[in-house]
């Protein structure tokens, strides 16, 4: 059973992290509870992928899943820190995540599960308690992720949103280094 929890944080870190910084703008409630649920369900989701496509897509998933994560997570960091460098209103809050950059976030956070899920035979529990834990999980620390960056956010001015993208770009050259 602890493997299956430590597995759970695992998947949940970048999840994590890309929520507390969106929450840097705070202000919206809404996609304080859609950006957690998308995330558990797209990592419990992608795990399930990886679960039952293991014997036939194993080798593609794990060919490119860093490269897609990676490219998802620059474009959307690059475009956060474009939009502070071109001077976006510090005073106003930022809008939600429309339905498609919350998919994007989403996906990109959740490929490494599908490579996740191909070892969910080897968890010492039922698969579909281990998915079931890789999805409340991320969506609890990423509820609390987000929490945080509001917080942080409130404290210490808008401009957080060039760390937020850092963050992310960050987040996807780790993918890149893990491809390479």
């Amino acid at each position: 059973m602890w493997s299956a929890i430590a597995l759970a944080f695992g998947l949940a870190m970048d999840a994590t992290a890309v929520s507390a910084a969106r929450g840097l703008g705070a202000g919206r409630s809404r996609e304080a509870v859609v950006l957690p649920l998308l995330f558990g369900g797209f990592q419990a989701g992608m795990a399930a992928v990886g679960w039952l496509a293991g014997r036939w897509a194993g080798a593609y998933l794990a060919a490119w899943e860093n490269w897609v994560a990676c490219g998802l997570l620059v474009a959307i960091g690059g475009k956060m820190l474009l939009e502070a460098w071109r001077g976006v209103d510090d005073d106003a809050p930022r809008g939600p995540a429309t339905l498609l950059l919350a998919l994007g976030l989403a996906l990109a956070t959740s490929i490494d599960a599908a490579a996740a899920g191909l070892t969910l035979p080897l968890v010492p529990v039922a698969p579909w308690i281990s998915l079931t834990l890789i999805g409340v999980v991320t969506a609890a620390c990423s509820a609390a992720g987000y929490l945080v960056g509001g917080v942080a956010g409130k404290h210490l001015g808008s401009k957080l949103e060039v760390l937020g993208g850092l963050v992310l770009i960050g987040i996807g050259v780790q993918f890149l280094v893990r491809a390479l």
